[in-house]
């Protein structure tokens, strides 16, 4: 059976991390780290047809691989790889390492870049997934005992659903299973009926949570007494302005924190600062920093910036082993008074949302982060129109704003602030299209997309 709760979560109520794992230094982490990823190396040389050819195909041995240094001398691996490798060996891939008779549980990662792609957990993999996940949890603010309303989706094997409702029954806290997909009003009223806590979210969806509980109940979720909003699973939780409106709604603090079904649940995680998200499961995961273009190792020094490279140390069933995660990041900090030993970050845009408009790069966040800053002339909400094929174009980048509940700014001048603060800040020329207030779809059980592949149907676009 699947641990329930772990042994440790009746004595980290007082501390100030799930595990002493977290504050372990550089020098007992990299030992770490270095033995379990030899373990890791020999257990796939011997148990996956697919790393096996990959290690053969770079000219590697069955012990070539002693230390993290030579990391680098293994080639990536790419999710349409791992897409390959799921078709040519269903239901788990060539990369599946472990007999499939020991698999206990099958997760699906969100497929909006594709189909799903299936992971499979033995026994040992899925504690791990509920230890990992339960120190982020931990590390955002929740704490043993504490109710916790779910406002990710239960549904479609997401790892948003019954994987972090097993690591909060782990760590001791008591999840309440409604989930998105049960409904705005199902969600309020349990709020209000069993008074969480904490809520679980994406951030979208627990200000939208907050708006519908003003508008239609004529309450404000600040009756709840809700301490802690942990977002993720979409951008928002590390733009400042969307994560002032979100705690000023609720009167509670934003936490933010990230991970992956490929990984695990959860890996990231924001602390008490507020400084960026450290990575909790340094044990289990070792984390590089690389060019997104050359593919080139960077440090994890304050103000860095790159793409997230991942590789399992500690896992049976669907391992990954220098996993491109198409993840863009930026080093924050790399000393936190929380005691916590790994550097922090804030993700701020995906290899597959990165959108080149006339030679320029850009991430869709970074127009939404624009567009939140100028509320309340605006409601906040925007849509990219990539209407071409790829991730290029050559024309001016269509922007679709949602106009402000009240407003009364001729539609002119409004379109030429937007398009004059996206060039100014972004370098990008815009064609800002105006759309009324709450006819932008809102947020639900599926993350919110921000760039949509044709023009929506919208009345009154201006």
């Amino acid at each position: 059976m699947v641990q329930y709760v772990s042994e440790q979560a009746a004595s980290v109520g007082s501390m100030p991390y799930f595990s002493p794992i977290e504050a372990l230094g550089p020098d007992a982490i990299g030992e770490i780290q270095d033995r379990r990823l030899r373990a890791q190396y020999a257990y796939l040389w011997a148990n996956s047809p697919f790393y096996r050819r990959k290690f053969e195909a770079a000219g590697l041995g069955p012990d070539s691989i002693r230390t993290r240094a030579d990391l680098a001398r293994v080639p990536f691996t790419l999710k349409p790889e791992l897409r390959d490798s799921l078709k040519a060996a269903p239901p788990l891939g060539e990369h599946l390492a472990a007999a499939l008779s020991d698999v206990i549980q099958i997760q699906a990662s969100s497929g909006t870049t594709g189909s799903p792609s299936y992971v499979g957990l033995t026994r040992q993999d899925a504690i791990m997934w509920q230890e990992s996940s339960a120190r982020s949890l931990f590390a955002c603010g929740i704490r043993p005992g504490d109710r916790v309303l779910h406002g990710f989706s239960m549904s479609k094997g997401f790892v948003g659903g019954l994987p972090i409702f097993q690591a909060l029954q782990y760590m001791g806290a008591l999840d309440i299973p409604i989930g998105a997909d049960g409904g705005v009003d199902r969600l309020l009223a349990a709020a209000f009926d069993l008074k969480p806590q904490a809520v679980v979210g994406t951030p979208n969806f627990l200000l939208h949570l907050a708006e519908v509980a003003q508008s239609q109940l004529g309450r404000s979720v600040r009756e709840i007494g809700v301490r802690r909003l942990v977002v993720g699973g979409e951008p928002g939780g590390g733009i400042p302005a969307l994560r002032e409106r979100i705690a000023m709604a609720w009167g509670a603090t934003v936490c933010e924190l990230m991970g992956g079904t490929d990984l695990g649940v959860i890996y990231w995680a924001e602390c008490d600062e507020q400084a960026g998200m450290h990575m909790t499961a340094p044990d289990h995961i070792i984390a590089e920093l690389i060019d997104p273009v050359s593919g080139e190792a960077r440090a994890f020094d304050e103000g860095a910036t790159g793409e997230l490279v991942y590789t399992a140390i500690h896992r049976q069933a669907s391992p990954v082993f220098r996993f491109r995660s198409g993840d863009h990041v930026v080093v924050t900090a790399t000393r936190c008074r929380c005691g916590r030993a790994q550097p922090m970050i804030r993700c701020f845009g995906r290899t597959d949302d990165m959108l080149i408009v006339r030679g320029v790069n850009l991430f869709p966040s970074a127009v939404q982060d624009l567009v939140e800053g100028m509320r309340p002339t605006v409601s906040g909400q925007v849509r990219l129109i990539a209407d071409f094929d790829g991730h290029t174009t050559q024309r001016n980048l269509k922007v679709v704003v949602e106009r402000a509940e009240h407003d009364t700014v001729d539609p002119d001048a409004l379109r030429r602030e937007i398009e004059g603060r996206i060039r100014g800040a972004l370098s990008v020329k815009a064609e800002v299209m105006l759309a009324p207030y709450g006819s932008i779809e809102k947020p639900g059980a599926a993350k919110v997309k921000l760039v949509l592949r044709e023009m929506p149907s919208i009345a009154g676009l201006q």
